[in-house]
C-alpha cells in the first residue's frame, strides 16, 4: 500500500470544493455519471478501434447503488479503468485533465473527437461536497492489478491494490452527516430524472416488478406472472441524437411528452437542429400553443451538454424570443458550469443564438410557403413568439418580413407586401402616406370598425400585448406608413382626403355651442372638439389620440411610454362633436336648460357607450334616464 498527497496548491482543497466550486450540492449527482458515462464510451471508442485487444464492450451500464444502514452510495460503471499510474495522475494530480492526452492518442481518422469529452478531475472531487470519505476501487480494461484509492477528506489518501476481477470503476461516498438526504431512494431517483434522463449509457437504480403476458391456458382469476427486472432510469438514445430522416411524426409527438409528461396539449409543429460546423449542436425546438401570457412561458427548454442535463435557464444561449418555446438542445460548446454573464460574453455560444434564430426563421418559412392554410390557422398560437422575435431580433425580423401575418376583423390575412398593395388605392392620405388601420378588440370597437368598413377600408384585428412596439420598429423602417386604430380619431380624420366637410353652423354658433359645452362636460375627462362630419356620422364621438393610446400601452409592457411617465396619466379622451348633425343643431336650440342638459348627457353617455367607458353607476343612472325620455 502507497500513501501520499494529493498535488493540490492549497493546503486542504476540500473545504473550498464543498463550499464555493457548486453553488448547488446536488450536481455531485451528475458528475460522477458523466466521469462514468465518458469512461464507458472511451471504452466503445477503443474497441471500435481495435485499440483493446481480446476486450469485448458487450451491454455496459451504470448502476447506482443506495445503501442507508451503512450510510454508502456507489456508482459503478464499466468503462475503460484505471491503471495505478492512471489514479495517481487522473486522480491525484488533480489540477490535470486526461481528456486532452485521450483525444489526442485516439482521434479517429477524420481527426474528430469522437464525442468524447469528459475527464477526471474537478467534477470527480465534487463527490466531497456530499462525502465525509470517498474510496475508488477501479480495474483497468488492461492487464494490470485493480486499484483502492481512499480519501477522508484531507490532502492525504492511500493506494494499494484491490482484488477487482472486472474492468471499470466503483465510486464509494460514504455520505456526511449534513448530507444524509442523498441516502433516500426518492431523492437520488429525483436526481438521476433530472440530470440523467437521457444519458447515453442505460443508468440502473434498483429493479422494478414488470408484469408478464398471461398463459394461453391460465384462467381469469388467475394472476399475471411477473419477474424483476433493471430498473433503467434514462433513455439513452432520445429523439435528437438521431437523423431528421430516422423520425416521423409520431417519434416527435412521443419524446414531447416524454420531456413534458403533465402536457396533455399536442405542440403545434417542431423543429429538429442539427449542426456540427462551426461549432456542434443538435436538438429538436416545439411550438406549443402560446397564450398572451410572455411571462409564464418561459423556462421550458432544457440545455444538455453530451445528453447530461445543465439547465432550464437558457437565456443567453437561445435568442430572447424563443425562450417561450419547449424543447431541448445539446451542444458539447457549452461549458457545464460557467457564469450566464460568461455564457452572454462566450462567442461560441453567440454563434449558436444566432443559428438558432435562422433555423427557426427558416423553418417558419418553410411552412408558410408549403401550407399556407395551416399555417393561417395556427398564427394567433404562435404570433406572439414571432412578434416578440421581429420586435428583439433585427436578423429575424428580416425574414419575417416573408411569413408574420397581419390578420383583418374579416378573418383574412396578409403578410405586410401583400397588404400595401391590397390598400395603396384607398388608404393612401392627401400626403402620400400609407395609413393602416387596426383594432384590438372587435366588440369594443365595433362601432369604429363599421364606420370604417362603411368607407371600405381594410381593417386589421391586432391584439397581442407588443404590437404597439413593433409598430414603432415598421413605421421607424418606412416613413411612408403609419399604424392608426380605428377608434384614434373619426372616420373622417383617420385617412386625411383632400375633401373637407362644411359645417352647418356658423362660427358665432360654434363657439356658442363650445362655451356650453365646456361649462357642462369635464375637462379632466374629455377635450371638446367641434368638427364638420358627415351628417350620417354621430352627432358625439370619443377618440383616444394613437400616440398617447399607443405610449400607455407600451408603458404595460415596459420602455416606450415610461420615458415619458406615461403610466400615471390619467385616462383622457378627445370628444368630436359632429356639427352637421341635426341632434347638435337641437342641442344649440333648445330653449329650456333642463332639456337641454339632458339631451347633452344622453348624446355623451351613448358615445361612452360604444366606447366601452359607461360602467358601474354611471351605465345605471344612463339606463333610468332612458326610460324616462322614452315614458
Amino acid at each position: 500500500m502507497s500513501k501520499g498527497t494529493i498535488n493540490v496548491s492549497v493546503d486542504n482543497i476540500f473545504p473550498l470544493i464543498k463550499k464555493f466550486l457548486y453553488s448547488d450540492h446536488e450536481i455531485f449527482l451528475r458528475e460522477l455519471i458523466s466521469n462514468a458515462t465518458d469512461a464507458t464510451l472511451k471504452m466503445k471508442h477503443l474497441a471500435n478501434i481495435g485499440e483493446a485487444d481480446g476486450v469485448e464492450y458487450g451491454n455496459p451500464k451504470i448502476e447506482v447503488r443506495l445503501d442507508k444502514e451503512n450510510k454508502q452510495l456507489r456508482i459503478i460503471d464499466q468503462g475503460i479503468g484505471m491503471t495505478k499510474d492512471e489514479v495517481e495522475k487522473y486522480i491525484n494530480e488533480i489540477a490535470f485533465s486526461g481528456a486532452e492526452e485521450f483525444i489526442e492518442k485516439y482521434k479517429d481518422k477524420n481527426g474528430k473527437d469522437a464525442g468524447i469529452i469528459g475527464h477526471f478531475g474537478l467534477g470527480f472531487y465534487s463527490a466531497f461536497m456530499v462525502a465525509e470519505k470517498v474510496e475508488i476501487i477501479t480495474k483497468s480494461f488492461k492487464d494490470e492489478s485493480a486499484m483502492h484509492w481512499v480519501c477522508d477528506g484531507s490532502p492525504e489518501f492511500t493506494l494499494e491494490k484491490a482484488d477487482k476481477k472486472e474492468r471499470g470503476t466503483e465510486i464509494i461516498l460514504h455520505i456526511a452527516e449534513d448530507s444524509t438526504e442523498f441516502l433516500e431512494e426518492n431523492r437520488i431517483s429525483e436526481l438521476l430524472v433530472k440530470y440523467n434522463k437521457f444519458m447515453p449509457i442505460p443508468i440502473k437504480f434498483g429493479t422494478r416488478t414488470e408484469t408478464l403476458p398471461k398463459p394461453e391456458d391460465a384462467k381469469e382469476e388467475d394472476a399475471a406472472p411477473t419477474k424483476e427486472v433493471d430498473n433503467i432510469i434514462n433513455n439513452p438514445n432520445p429523439a435528437w441524437t438521431k437523423q431528421p430522416t430516422e423520425l416521423e411524426d409520431k417519434d416527435y409527438s412521443s419524446f414531447y411528452r416524454e420531456l413534458y409528461p403533465m402536457q396533455f396539449e399536442e405542440p403545434l409543429f417542431n423543429i429538429h437542429l442539427n449542426v456540427d460546423y462551426p461549432f456542434n449542436l443538435t436538438g429538436i425546438l416545439y411550438f406549443p400553443k402560446m397564450t398572451n401570457d410572455m411571462s409564464v412561458q418561459k423556462d421550458k427548454i432544457q440545455l444538455y451538454q453530451n445528453q447530461v442535463f445543465v439547465t432550464d435557464n437558457v437565456e443567453g444561449i437561445v435568442p430572447e424570443f424563443l425562450t417561450m418555446l419547449r424543447g431541448v438542445i445539446d451542444s458539447p460548446d457549452i461549458p457545464l458550469n460557467v457564469s450566464r454573464s460568461y455564457l452572454q460574453a462566450d462567442g461560441a455560444v453567440k454563434k449558436i443564438s444566432s443559428y438558432i434564430t435562422r433555423k427557426v426563421a427558416d423553418k417558419l418559412k418553410s411552412l408558410f410557403n408549403s401550407d399556407r392554410e395551416g399555417f393561417e390557422k395556427k398564427w394567433n398560437d404562435i404570433k406572439i413568439v414571432i412578434e416578440y422575435g421581429m420586435l428583439t431580433e433585427d436578423k429575424f425580423f428580416e425574414k419575417a418580413q416573408d411569413f408574420a401575418l397581419y390578420p383583418t376583423v374579416e378573418d383574412t390575412f396578409y403578410t405586410i407586401s401583400e397588404l400595401k398593395e391590397k390598400i395603396k388605392t384607398t388608404q393612401t392620405d392627401k400626403e402620400g402616406n400609407l395609413v393602416v388601420l387596426y383594432a384590438s378588440n372587435k366588440e369594443e370597437q365595433h362601432s369604429y370598425i363599421e364606420a370604417a368598413k362603411d368607407k371600405g377600408y381594410e381593417i386589421l384585428l391586432l391584439d397581442s400585448p407588443i404590437v404597439a412596439h413593433l409598430f414603432q420598429k415598421l413605421e421607424g423602417g418606412d416613413d411612408k406608413i403609419s399604424f392608426v386604430r380605428v377608434d384614434s380619431d373619426h372616420i373622417e380624420n383617420l385617412i386625411k382626403k383632400d375633401d373637407e366637410q362644411i359645417s352647418k353652423l356658423s362660427d358665432e354658433e360654434k363657439e356658442a355651442l363650445k362655451t356650453y359645452l365646456d361649462s357642462l362636460i369635464p375637462k379632466e375627462k374629455f377635450s371638446v372638439q367641434l368638427e364638420a362630419l358627415d351628417s350620417n356620422s354621430n352627432p358625439f364621438i370619443i377618440t383616444e389620440p394613437e400616440f398617447m393610446r399607443r405610449m400607455k400601452d407600451m408603458q404595460k409592457t415596459g420602455g416606450g411610454g415610461g420615458m415619458f411617465g406615461m403610466g400615471n396619466f390619467p385616462e383622457m379622451y378627445n370628444l368630436i362633436i359632429n356639427t352637421n348633425h341635426a341632434l347638435v343643431t337641437d342641442i344649440l336650440q333648445t330653449k329650456t336648460a333642463k332639456k337641454k342638459e339632458r339631451l347633452v348627457n344622453q348624446a355623451l353617455d351613448l358615445a361612452r357607450l360604444s366606447k366601452n367607458l359607461l360602467k358601474g353607476e354611471e351605465l345605471s343612472a344612463f339606463i333610468k334616464r332612458s326610460y324616462e325620455m322614452i315614458k
